[in-house]
């Protein structure tokens, strides 16, 4: 008779080939070229602005998470996303200070991973742009070179004041809106416009999306419907005034809708479980993405429409559950 102890142990006894820590360190990884591709375009203080939102929600997360809670890689990705957001001459310590309250009032106050309602990084976004609305809209230049100083880089906290002088340019969003603008088509795929960082680099978002969604370690259904939406109602919209509203691929590729709907829109923390929930919550963000775009005060409206339909997650969850087999909806409703 074999002398090793008999282990019981609840079901199910099947373990999962990859683990929470494994998916979120690729998601990580899949980041990285994105961040390259905007320090390309705005020099080194795009990496400071993205280091230092990082740092601020490992910090945050190793001084009130739970023990090894740094290990599974959700403090990194929420510093990485708000970085993304960011505009190049942001000041270090406010990057800081978005990714300490993106991990503390986005996370750690929910009970840690996974009961967050609020998608932390888009929650540490929001924060700053209600606290520095004017830092938050100021927008460097893609351009000007790796050593040039985009702004208030190195000012030191609640100064007021910018560093030195940077050359600033309009977002596409806001030469449209405000201006009448148009932006070329080529500029806005490849990034060469002014806005945040993570505007620079719609290929590289929508590849490390694919793999992602390859290895099923997000919901291709989310962003799918997000940019089916968007594209569906500004088509609408263009062809009863062109002058007016811009076409579906303006909107598809302006402002922070790649991002947020391949990276955000899609954390599985914030999002459906359901298959019809998915589809039903990517419409949401698409269609209130035009919504405030076209008739809202901002000429950008992707953290607020996904932060809205957190909210709803929910509601979704519970209207398209699937009936448990020999029940009524009375029953399933309870």
């Amino acid at each position: 008779m074999n002398d090793r102890e008999l282990e019981l142990a609840a079901s199910p006894h099947l373990k999962a080939g990859v683990s929470t820590a494994r998916i979120m360190w690729t998601v990580v990884g899949s980041l990285v070229p994105v961040v390259a591709a905007s320090a390309w375009f705005f020099g080194y203080p795009a990496l400071l602005v993205i280091a230092s939102a990082t740092l601020g929600a490992v910090v945050t997360e190793r001084a009130f998470g739970s023990r090894g809670s740094l290990q599974d890689g959700s403090a990194a990705i929420t510093g990485l996303l708000l970085g993304l957001t960011l505009p190049a001459g942001l000041p270090l310590w406010m990057a800081f200070l978005g990714g300490v309250f993106g991990i503390g009032f986005g996370k750690l106050i929910f009970g840690g991973l996974g009961q967050n309602v609020f998608n932390p990084a888009l929650l540490g976004r929001a924060f700053l742009q209600a606290a520095f609305p004017v830092a938050l809209t100021t927008w460097p230049a893609a351009d000007g070179g790796w050593a040039a100083t985009r702004g208030a880089t190195f000012a030191l906290p609640f100064t007021g004041g910018a560093a030195a002088d940077a050359v600033t340019a309009a977002t596409p969003l806001g030469l449209w809106k405000f201006e009448g603008e148009a932006t070329a088509l080529g500029a806005l795929v490849w990034g060469q416009t002014g806005g945040s960082l993570g505007e620079t680099a719609s290929i590289l978002i929508l590849l490390g999306g694919a793999y992602l969604a390859w290895k099923r370690y997000l919901d291709w259904r989310v962003p799918v419907a997000v940019f089916g939406s968007v594209a569906a109602l500004s088509a609408v919209l263009s062809a009863i005034d062109p002058q007016r509203y811009p076409g579906p691929l303006f909107m598809l590729f302006s402002g922070g809708l790649v991002l947020g709907a391949v990276y955000m829109a899609t954390d599985p923390v914030t999002s459906p479980v359901t298959r019809v929930g998915a589809w039903v919550f990517g419409v949401g963000i698409g269609l209130l993405v035009v919504v405030i775009r076209a008739w809202g005060g901002l000429p950008e409206g992707v953290m607020y429409a996904i932060l809205l339909m957190n909210g709803m997650v929910p509601f979704i969850d519970r209207a398209t559950r699937s009936r448990v087999f020999g029940t009524g909806r009375e029953a399933q409703s309870t």
